[in-house]
C-alpha cells in the first residue's frame, strides 16, 4: 500500500492541518488548542477533577495536569482540593476563564468553517459522521 493511501497517514496530515488553522485562530487569545479543550470542559460543567477532563479530552492525566499548570500560571483556572475526594483536583475557572468563553468559543467556529470551507454543508456533515464511525469502540 502506498503511503498516501494508509488511512493513518491521511488521518494524521489532515489533523495537523486542522490543528495550525485552530492554533492560528486562537493565538490571538493566548490559548491552544489543548486549552480550548480544558476550557470548554470547564464551561459545559466548572469544577471538574483532572480526571474526569483527561477521560473527556481522550488524554492521559499527566498529560492534562501539564495543560493546567499552564493554565494556571495564566491566571485561566485555579485548583483546589476536590470536597468529596481530597486526594482529587477540582479545577475551576477564574474570572478571565470565564471571560473568554465568547471570544474563544468565536474563534473555534471560524476555525472550522475554514477547516471545512471547500465542502458543503452536506460533505461537511458526511465527514463527521464518518470521523465518528470511526471512535466506535474507542
Amino acid at each position: 500500500m502506498e503511503l498516501e493511501q494508509c488511512i493513518n497517514f491521511i488521518l494524521t496530515k489532515a489533523q495537523l492541518s486542522v490543528h495550525h488553522l485552530f492554533k492560528a485562530e486562537l493565538l490571538p487569545l493566548g490559548v491552544t488548542p489543548g486549552q480550548y479543550g480544558v476550557l470548554k470542559c470547564l464551561w459545559d460543567e466548572n469544577g471538574q477533577t483532572v480526571k474526569q477532563i483527561a477521560e473527556r479530552l481522550y488524554l492521559d492525566s499527566s498529560t492534562v495536569t501539564g495543560i493546567l499548570d499552564r493554565m494556571e500560571n495564566r491566571g485561566m483556572i485555579e485548583k483546589k482540593s476536590d470536597p468529596k475526594d481530597r486526594r482529587a483536583l477540582q479545577v475551576l475557572l477564574t474570572k478571565k476563564g470565564r471571560d473568554l468563553e465568547g471570544p474563544v468559543t468565536q474563534a473555534i467556529i471560524n476555525a472550522n468553517q475554514k477547516a471545512v470551507r471547500e465542502m458543503d454543508k452536506n460533505q461537511s456533515e458526511a465527514l463527521k459522521q464518518l470521523l465518528l464511525r470511526l471512535n466506535i469502540g474507542n
